[in-house]
């Protein structure tokens, strides 16, 4: 960290100059990350998926001229970019990586051994002296579901005002614990919980391909780790997959421990007494079936910090009736992460849990969530506009719809920009839908439709995997997935998945119509963000002709 900070500042990156990093999650992300905040440096994290268009935009933006990447093709994405009028300088992590002529180049190595230069220990001493609140530690570039990228600007004082109300309020993280960075450490999220780990003396371990997380739950058996609600999703996906195919009465027991551990689960949780024969019990319940549930996470996770988009309640109940603890929370870039999450004792399944410390929440016009205190940022970077709009009198307007209940408990119940108005008045929250049936083990990704029109629809991606192997279950051959989608069976059988989620809601927010598509929503058709949000403006406008036919027929 010191050797990067003192090399950062021979190489004349000024005070407060950004330097960006472009990279998968692992250890020399945070050290040159920290080497950065060292030498009072702004950091741009860029996410891996990120064209390199999407690259340009941030690096002239956020004027950065130093870039560290990790592999081959990250550096070649950003070598395309030097020339006279952008003079950059790249710093690889991985030694391999074959340089370009005429592109500045050096290896994380080579760049720290620079710092030896006689003066650029001192040099580094005296920007550490000259370290205030008001320092910008990073710009965070929303990916946003509308409008153009901005720059949020997280300074010294955000951070740091983060921990004390961390601390009251998890279930006292400490050096023992090990935590599995999962989730981009471009996010906000998984960025702001290793500057806490590391603070509490954590171990952290990076996964640097997020599709092998379960070899590496099992491999690392995590205490705590950071996940959004799709995660959950997929394994409670899985479970119940399987759980299919096993015997009538070994399904029976499942549902029986699982019965079990969610009526001690919820006196626990509230500090009620468990009564001796629940307790004996539950013993049996957690030894034939909830211990190996937990295994599946690795058997050691003592709490899973959890945000990022709407988690079901059915889903939560489950894993807490398990004895997993999904600490879900509500958050933006713009409030440096965390602004509620539940409490250890007495939350409530369906929020989001009770404001931090010192973060005050409140409910505005349209049942807009507004934030004040001293994790919110000063703004957008170059875009005072944007930044007066948004920061009202200290007040951050979240863009987000919400209620806060009797006891200070918060739900979220949709972006009041996703919010569909039907052609007959109604408001349908879209999140909610997708949340549910994205819940479904045979599907991958789910787009709400409906604004303006006389009923809602979706367009579905099928879990491929799992729809494959249905389809060869029942001798259902296709050529590809495009003729896949088209089977009259596998419709019928979404039909038949769709329906059964509609006899659970009203008449005006069920799918009335829908369209199988044989390819997923991508980052580079802009039809979702690098956090996998829908970009729904995106969607609509790419999908338009299999939209219009849904509203066509009949």
């Amino acid at each position: 960290m010191e050797a990067t900070a003192r090399a950062l500042a021979a190489l004349g990156v000024p005070e407060q100059g950004a330097v960006a990093i472009l990279s998968q999650n692992r250890p020399e992300w945070t050290m040159a990350d920290l080497g950065c905040l060292t030498a009072r440096i702004v950091t741009v994290p860029i996410y891996p998926t990120n064209t390199a268009n999407y690259a340009r935009y941030l690096l002239d933006d956020a004027e950065a001229r130093l870039v560290f990447v990790d592999t081959q093709a990250q550096y070649d994405k950003i070598a395309s970019l030097a020339g006279p009028e952008r003079p950059l300088t790249l710093v690889v992590f991985d030694s391999s990586v074959r340089f370009r002529d005429g592109v500045r180049s050096l290896t994380f190595d080579d760049l720290r051994s620079i710092g030896a230069a006689p003066g650029s220990a001192e040099e580094v001493e005296a920007r550490l002296a000259r370290v205030t609140p008001d320092d910008l530690v990073t710009l965070i570039y929303t990916s946003g579901t509308t409008g153009e990228p901005k720059g949020v600007m997280l300074t010294q004082g955000n951070l740091l005002s983060c921990f004390p109300p961390h601390d009251a309020r998890l279930p006292a993280p400490c050096e023992d614990d090990v935590s599995l960075c999962f989730l981009p450490l471009s996010h906000v999220f998984e960025r702001g919980w290793t500057y806490y780990a590391l603070s509490k003396g954590m171990t952290n371990c990076y996964l640097e391909d997020p599709a092998q997380v379960v070899e590496a739950l099992q491999q690392v058996r995590p205490t705590v780790m950071c996940a959004v609600p799709r995660f959950y999703e997929k394994v409670y996906a899985a479970i119940f997959k399987k759980l299919k195919q096993a015997s009538l009465p070994r399904r029976a027991l499942f549902h029986w421990a699982v019965r079990v551990g969610g009526e001690a689960g919820r006196l626990r949780k509230d500090h009620l007494l468990v009564p001796l024969s629940l307790r004996l019990r539950y013993r049996i319940a957690d030894a034939l079936v909830l211990k190996k549930v937990r295994g599946i996470v690795g058997g050691r996770i003592r709490f899973f910090p959890c945000a990022g988009a709407p988690l079901s309640r059915t889903i939560e109940e489950f894993f807490h009736a398990c004895g997993i603890f999904i600490c879900y929370g509500y958050g933006l870039t713009e409030t440096t992460a965390t602004v509620s999450t539940h409490e250890t004792s007495h939350f409530k399944f369906g929020t989001v849990g009770k404001p931090l410390s010192g973060v005050q929440v409140r409910i505005g016009e349209d049942d807009e969530i507004l934030v004040k205190g001293p994790t919110v940022s000063r703004g957008y970077f170059k875009r005072p506009e944007e930044t007066a709009r948004a920061f009202v009198d200290g007040w951050f307007h979240t863009g987000d719809a919400g209620m806060l209940d009797e006891d200070g408990c918060l739900t979220i119940t949709d972006r009041i920009k996703d919010l569909i108005k039907t052609s007959g008045g109604k408001y349908v929250a879209p999140q909610a839908i997708e949340a549910a049936l994205g819940s479904d083990p045979y599907v991958e990704q789910i787009a709400v439709i409906g604004d303006g029109r006389r009923f809602i629809s979706a367009l579905v991606v099928p879990s491929f995997p799992n729809l494959e192997e249905w389809a060869r279950a029942r001798g259902i051959e296709a050529s590809s997935r495009k003729e896949l989608v088209a089977h009259p069976e596998v419709t019928a059988f979404y039909r038949e998945r769709i329906d059964r989620h509609n006899a659970g809601v009203a008449r005006f927010k069920q799918v009335k119509k829908f369209t199988l598509l044989p390819g997923e929503f991508t980052l580079e058709a802009g039809e979702i963000t690098p956090t996998l949000k829908v970009r729904r403006k995106q969607v609509l406008a790419r999908h338009e002709r299999e939209i219009e036919a849904m509203y066509a027929e009949p």
